[in-house]
């Protein structure tokens, strides 16, 4: 028999979904069921050639996390069955974000970060790329998220969505980053608390770099209402020229222009 040819796919696109999003943060295990739902009719509408998708927590791995304070690194014996716990969250929140996305026949596989990554002092230091290059050579789209990995230095740590993405787009040369969350971008403080806040609809790489020096002189809390630091996280992905887009995926149709180039409400961040 012959064998199918494989041939080069184009630069990925990298997805991430909060957790904010997807669940409903102040209800423990408790999902936004319309949000995926909507969101994943809007990722099969767009029918990106080359997708990888990554999602956040929220009321699924955080409060478990904390609990066990797993971020903390491996302290004793009883944080054990918590590091199990997180996972299992997280796998169950990723059960339901994969059957959406194949109810609307896309081909989502789940890649679980803490079979192919390990950190060192919770930064990415090992990370075995080649299942996800191979997969979406095949036409699948990986589903990664926020997971509690193996860690080199201190046992075991909280790998962040955020931190997962850029990587991704690094090492997939991906073509662009779309991050959805619950507000419409970066703002100048934060919007669910200061009705003054304005939103940055654009910023270079460099801007970011001086917001973040402004902010650590003054050693003052982010904000922007958390968004700052997430946002810092991707600093290496824009250093590598990856464009990244900030967008309210709790608006309709907002992922979907995202995803298809169109304007849409949002902060863009490039390397400039």
């Amino acid at each position: 028999m012959e064998e199918k040819t494989i041939t080069q796919v184009p630069k990925p696109i990298i997805l991430k979904l909060g957790g904010s999003v997807i669940t409903m943060k102040n209800e423990s295990f408790t999902l936004n069921k319309r949000a995926i739902t909507r969101l994943t009719k809007e990722i099969k509408r767009a029918d990106v050639n080359s997708l990888v998708i990554v999602h956040g927590g929220g009321s699924f791995g955080h409060p478990v996390a904390k609990q066990y304070k797993i971020d903390k690194g491996y302290k004793d014996s009883s944080q054990i069955i918590g590091f199990a716990k997180t996972h299992q969250a997280m796998t169950t929140l990723n059960k339901h974000v994969i059957d959406s996305l194949i109810n609307q026949n896309i081909p989502a596989v789940e890649i679980q970060p803490a079979s192919i990554i390990i950190t060192k002092s919770g930064r990415i230091h090992i990370m075995e790329e080649r299942p996800l290059t191979k997969l979406l050579e095949l036409g699948f789209t990986p589903v990664l998220y926020g997971d509690a990995v193996p860690d080199s230095n201190i046992g075991f740590a909280i790998l962040s969505g955020d931190q997962l993405v850029s990587q991704l787009a690094i090492r997939l040369n991906a073509d662009r980053i779309v991050i959805g969350v619950d507000v419409d971008g970066l703002y100048t403080a934060d919007p669910k608390t200061n009705p003054s806040a304005q939103l940055i609809q654009h910023i270079t790489l460099q801007q970011l770099k001086k917001l973040q020096n402004k902010i650590e002189k003054t050693n003052v809390t982010d904000v922007t209402g958390g968004m700052l630091g997430k946002i810092l996280e991707l600093i290496p992905a824009l250093e590598h020229g990856v464009n990244v887009r900030i967008v309210n995926a709790l608006k309709p149709d907002n992922v979907y222009r995202a995803l298809e180039g169109e304007e849409v409400v949002s902060t863009f961040i490039e390397k400039g």
